[in-house]
């Protein structure tokens, strides 16, 4: 009789692998452009086509865990990663790039909401506020190492833009056999698979709980926005600031953000969810502002401030986001809500992406990036005062 994996240990894995690739190919983005000839509106608009498949799997599969299971989801976000992953090394002009990262966007949906919902379900001994703090920090992790990964392998091995994504290939192949062989009882809710669940719908929540959800889902709209800001150009622009160059200093620039997200998480474990969605968007605003002024400073002391304060950001708003998910939703709904939480993190990457992309071919990099670090400053100052202040971010 052939055995059964433990199952918490390898979901945890495979879905730490699973979004490992999404921030992949950041460091690779200036070999692209050398190899390529590309502007920076098209750099910009690979990583929009990823955030576009992940909204696609969000809009239309979003649900799918609540009526189907998170394992068979989970399982087929994994397939849909590792062929993207699989197209993306073998691209050969933007288009079939762009084709594969649509398909790490769309299973990056699938594999997050899966996984969250899952956590949830398999740890029966841990209380709400565990799992979300866990389930927020395995996925900051996994993000980070991807650029770390790409980073290395880009800045030494050969043939770069073919020899990074191996690891990730090799590792995704292990997860789906991990998830293959993991010992679950299928849930009593299972539904029969119709067209009707792939219908675009978001789910939202009782009109009592509407002004904090909202509130709730600008954590993610400025966390992705700060990190889709670093993942994106950073490459671009790092250069400007630093005296050191190549992918392995753009993967660590971005992965470090990351890694010491998934720490501040485990550190703000304990701090009161209203203060902190408060700090964590208060840390957002910071690091925007560093950004712009170094912009003229060139100063590294200030450009590694300014990436501490995007990873105390990051850390602290999704773990104040997913916490008030969880304390909000119903099971029925969780997966829903998650959803529609993340499509407002990938708006917030995908709208100001485009718009300094635009900004930079006409305009210059430096205007792009002060003009986004400034509609930040001015938008989530009064939402984190907002966020505090609200009386169902005092709950305990």
């Amino acid at each position: 009789m052939q055995a059964k994996w433990s199952t918490f240990p390898w979901v945890c894995f495979a879905m730490c692998v699973g979004v490992m690739g999404t921030a992949l190919i950041s460091p690779l983005y200036p070999l692209y452009q050398a190899a390529w000839g590309l502007r920076t509106s098209e750099i910009s608009l690979i990583y929009v086509v990823y955030m576009l498949g992940a909204l696609a799997g969000l809009l239309f599969m979003g649900r799918l865990s609540d009526t189907q299971g998170f394992r068979p989801v989970m399982l087929a976000g994994l397939l849909v990663g590792w062929g993207g992953t699989l197209l993306s090394m073998i691209a050969w002009d933007l288009a079939s790039l762009n084709l594969g990262r649509f398909a790490v966007g769309l299973s990056s949906s699938l594999i997050v909401t899966s996984a969250s919902v899952g956590l949830m379900q398999i740890a029966r001994d841990g209380s709400s506020q565990r799992v979300s703090t866990l389930t927020s920090f395995l996925l900051a992790f996994g993000f980070g190492l991807g650029p770390i990964t790409g980073g290395i392998i880009a800045q030494w091995l050969p043939r770069p833009l073919v020899t990074t994504y191996v690891p990730t290939l090799l590792l995704g192949l292990l997860a789906i056999h991990a998830m293959r062989q993991i010992a679950l009882t299928p849930p009593s809710q299972a539904q029969k698979l119709a067209w009707r669940a792939f219908l675009p719908r978001l789910t939202w929540t009782a009109r009592s709980d509407c002004w904090a959800f909202i509130l709730t889902c600008c954590c993610p709209f400025f966390a992705f926005g700060v990190f889709g800001l670093y993942a994106s150009m950073s490459p671009l622009f790092i250069g400007k600031m630093l005296p050191w160059h190549g992918p392995v200093v753009s993967g660590f620039s971005i992965g470090i953000i990351l890694l010491a997200s998934a720490g501040t998480q485990l550190l703000s474990a304990r701090l009161g969810l209203r203060w902190c969605g408060a700090l964590g968007l208060l840390a957002v605003v910071l690091s925007n502002a560093l950004l712009v002024a170094n912009f003229q400073a060139g100063s590294v002391a200030m450009f590694a401030a300014g990436v501490v304060a995007a990873a105390v950001g990051h850390g602290m708003c999704l773990l104040a986001g997913i916490s008030m998910v969880n304390r909000i939703a119903r099971p029925a709904e969780r997966s829903g809500l998650i959803s529609t939480y993340l499509v407002s993190g990938y708006v917030g990457s995908i709208a100001p992406l485009l718009g300094a992309g635009w900004l930079a071919d006409h305009y210059g990099l430096q205007t792009a990036i002060t003009a986004l670090g400034l509609g930040v400053v001015a938008l989530a100052s009064p939402a984190a005062v907002a966020f505090f202040r609200h009386p169902r971010m005092r709950e305990s």
